[in-house]
């Protein structure tokens, strides 16, 4: 509402530019647009006015208190104009320059509404109370950044930021984010906007020594160019640079000059909404058209390079064309930038911004008297309101753009949040494409990673990260000195693994796993025990039963010749029980050989010791029943009744019950049974027999020894017997390779483990069972087999 601004007479201190110009194009166009619909504000025409700060301050604040007095000259606290009614301020872009004037508005509550100023200092409701926007605060921008940077797996980046209240503000922002999500910053430099020349080569230095391939820069794209030129003498072309919404759709530097450096660029931009008819509008643009508006007369005479004649009373700062303007004049190659730059950004939050005025201004219009929001319910006057009127509507307006986009803001004056993702690609022409390729909410960051082209045209996406990523089997390790993003991957110790990247410990596998030769992962450990398929265990297994076969042959011999006097002279019915014992003892141990089972682990102990028990109380027996028979042939000897074969049967019943007895409270109390066990050989599992109860076990052996040690003091004690009764030196050799064997056993099991103590418990039965065997029977085999002439009862009772 009001009139457009005019003035015969009028200084413009510098070249108005594109971009500039279009903004002025673009609320024309969106005013005219808001004037032809019926549907707002109908019969109220919408005009504005344009003030031109020349980027300095002292201008701006000149401008700012013209506004508010209605004319040329400032009077605070006065308004002095009467047929146009102000009804909002659209600007600053600059954030510094905003704050200026949102603290004057806010005194008179002024509704100011900025389209470009995202400065986070301007959502304090405290100190701006008027103040609105349409592009979102820095804040949102800020931690969008840092979240794009750690969505690429970035972990060692460089921050670089404007020193303004722009740049620091928004780069502090984008530092604790990415702190607080585990990342860490190289370095943070700032380009000094008082001494650029001498601040910017130390700042390339810090880049070109360091590390970190990802760089975030926070500034304007004016301020960036002359770090880009040094960076450009010191061909750093390998960085990638994150950039902010002030540079990352710029047209300054999509040059050929910068694409090398800039190619891959990723960064975040306004939201680019379509504005339905303004390149039409555009295209119609034409000096003759407009020769009441200065600023369109100096910008045309710059562009086409001609002079408007009737263009009177106006000061340039530089020399004007030689040339007068024709009606056919055009400006092609103008024509052809507006085309390119009519998705600016910047012109959609411009447009945005015009609307939501007018919005308000038709909310306050259609208010009807007893429904108002002010005192008593009543409402304003379109032709007559006051300032925080129509702030009170601006803060409630909801407005539904021709793009479909709908425009409110928050309790802090700030529109919903809504980025675009650009990345920057080089053409075949050398220049720049900034392509649209996701955007950002603060729901979510989108982006279509299939379209993104980094350095040197690749679609791999580069890393940023101080050390290498520790492969799974590995563990980080931190560097003294250096942050936690910097560490040294070491492997994981034997029997412990990492299953994922980058983990800080590594962990233990289960008792029965062991890891993987990469130790990425926990596989089922080998169990381990002595096998019928291995050749130890084949080994055994058939000196086992071929042994048990030696007894039975011998026993066949003995039978067959039974009647001879060799045998008759030794006891046949023990020796055939012994022989049959010590087959059983040989194969006892074949009870030793496979996988321990329950039922085997439950029986093999107790079935060695009763066989031997029963072996051991037959040479017992023999043994007594020698010495028995030698003092029964003395005069008046009262042993004579000892010497019969009941007595034989009653001490191997004895040996072999007492035997018994230890075994039955054995399985009784704590039998043997089936266990793994992973403390032998780590990365196996040794499938064995617990023996339960180790006292037991010991008991069972030492139960045996002490039988074999009674024959062996019996048969040493009867060694004086006459020839005749020499089977008890036979007997003491074989007692005594029998508590050999068993006693060599104890340190030789406790010196070994897993099967190959089974194999020794194995050895020690066959061993001992051959000494026997070999000392007791081999020689009467050998007499009775090749010296029959030896076996007689005359040979026996040692007569010529």
């Amino acid at each position: 509402m009001g009139s457009v601004y005019e003035k015969n007479t009028l200084r413009l201190s510098l070249r108005l530019s594109p971009e500039t110009y279009l903004q002025i194009q673009v609320v024309k166009f969106a005013t005219m647009e808001i004037n032809n619909n019926s549907d707002i504000l109908p019969n109220v025409t919408l005009g504005f006015q344009v003030y031109d700060s020349c980027s300095m301050l002292q201008r701006e604040l000149e401008g700012t208190l013209y506004m508010l007095t209605g004319q040329s000259k400032a009077i605070p606290n006065f308004q002095c104009q009467r047929k146009e009614k102000l009804a909002a301020i659209i600007g600053h872009s600059t954030s510094t320059f905003s704050i200026l004037m949102a603290h004057i508005l806010g005194l008179s509550r002024y509704p100011q509404i900025s389209h470009f100023s995202t400065s986070s200092l301007l959502s304090d409701r405290t100190q701006f109370t008027s103040f609105f926007r349409t592009v979102p605060s820095d804040a949102y921008q800020s931690k969008g950044l840092a979240k794009l940077v750690l969505n690429f797996g970035w972990t060692w980046v460089g921050l670089v930021a404007v020193a303004n209240d722009y740049g620091q503000q928004g780069i502090q922002v984008i530092k604790q984010e990415i702190l607080k999500y585990g990342a860490c910053i190289e370095f943070t430099v700032y380009i000094q906007l008082n001494q650029p020349n001498h601040n910017i080569p130390q700042i390339v230095q810090v880049i070109k020594g360091s590390t970190a391939q990802a760089i975030v820069v926070f500034s304007t794209d004016v301020n960036f160019f002359s770090l880009l030129d040094e960076l450009l003498k010191e061909n750093i072309t390998e960085k990638i640079w994150v950039a902010s919404e002030a540079w990352s759709t710029s047209s300054l530097l999509t040059s050929e000059k910068y694409s090398k450096l800039l190619a891959g660029t990723i960064g975040f931009a306004f939201y680019s909404g379509n504005i339905p008819g303004l390149k039409k509008h555009l295209d119609q643009v034409n000096p003759p058209e407009l020769p009441e508006w200065p600023w369109n007369w100096m910008f045309w005479e710059e562009s086409v390079g001609c002079t408007f004649l009737n263009f009177e009373n106006v000061s340039f700062p530089h020399e004007r064309p030689s040339r007068n303007c024709t009606e056919e004049d055009k400006v092609e190659t103008f024509q052809m930038y507006l085309k390119g730059i009519s998705s600016l950004r910047i012109v959609y939050n411009l447009y945005s911004a015009v609307y939501v005025v007018a919005k308000a201004l038709h909310e306050l219009s259609v208010c009807r008297p007893g429904n108002g929001p002010f005192v008593n319910r009543s409402c304003s006057d379109v032709w007559n309101f006051k300032p925080w009127q129509i702030l009170h509507y601006m803060k409630n307006v909801r407005v539904k753009l021709s793009s479909g986009q709908e425009m409110f803001f928050n309790a802090n004056g700030d529109p919903s949040p809504m980025y675009d993702i650009v990345n920057w690609r080089l053409t075949s022409a050398g220049s720049i494409n900034h392509i649209l390729v996701g955007q950002y909410d603060t729901t979510a960051l989108r982006i279509n990673t299939s379209t993104l082209k980094w350095t040197r045209d690749s679609q791999k996406i580069p890393t940023s990260v101080c050390s290498e990523s520790c492969p799974p089997g590995f563990r980080k390790a931190a560097i003294m000195g250096k942050p936690h993003c910097c560490f040294q991957c070491i492997l994981c110790p034997m029997g412990e693994i990492t299953n994922q990247s980058d983990f800080v410990e590594c962990f233990k596998c289960p008792w029965d796993q062991w890891p993987s030769q990469q130790k990425d992962r926990c596989i089922p450990k080998l169990t381990e025990y002595l096998s019928y398929d291995e050749t130890l265990g084949v080994i055994l297994l058939s000196t086992g039963i071929t042994s048990s076969m030696i007894p039975v042959a011998i026993l066949g011999i003995l039978v067959h010749h039974k009647t001879t006097p060799i045998v008759r002279a030794n006891n046949y019915t023990v020796s055939c029980l012994l022989l049959i014992s010590m087959s059983l003892c040989f194969l006892s141990s074949l009870a030793f050989i496979g996988y321990p089972t329950w039922e085997k682990c439950l029986l093999r102990q107790v079935t060695f010791g009763l066989v031997f028990a029963f072996c051991v109380s037959c040479i017992l027996a023999k043994t007594l029943m020698v010495m028995t028979a030698f003092k029964a042939t003395k005069p008046n000897s009262d042993i004579k009744k000892w010497a019969t074969p009941a007595f034989s049967y009653t001490v191997i019943g004895l040996g072999t019950f007492f035997q018994l007895i230890i075994c039955a409270v054995w399985l009784s109390l704590s039998p043997p049974f089936p266990v793994y066990n992973p403390n032998i050989k780590a990365e196996v599992l040794i499938a064995e027999c617990d023996e339960g109860s180790l006292t037991a076990f010991w008991c069972t052996i030492g139960y045996l020894s002490l039988l074999a040690l009674a024959s062996f003091v019996v048969a040493f004690l009867a060694r004086q017997l006459p020839a005749s009764f020499n089977e008890v030196k036979f007997i003491t050799f074989s007692m005594l390779a029998f508590l050999s064997v068993w006693i060599s056993y104890i340190p030789a099991s406790l010196s070994t483990s897993g099967k190959y103590t089974v194999a020794m418990e194995i050895f020690a039965i066959l061993s001992s069972s051959w000494s026997m065997l070999c000392f007791m029977f081999v020689p009467k085999c050998y007499i009775i087999l090749f010296h029959p002439s030896m076996n007689s009862r005359k040979h026996l009772l040692g007569k010529n």
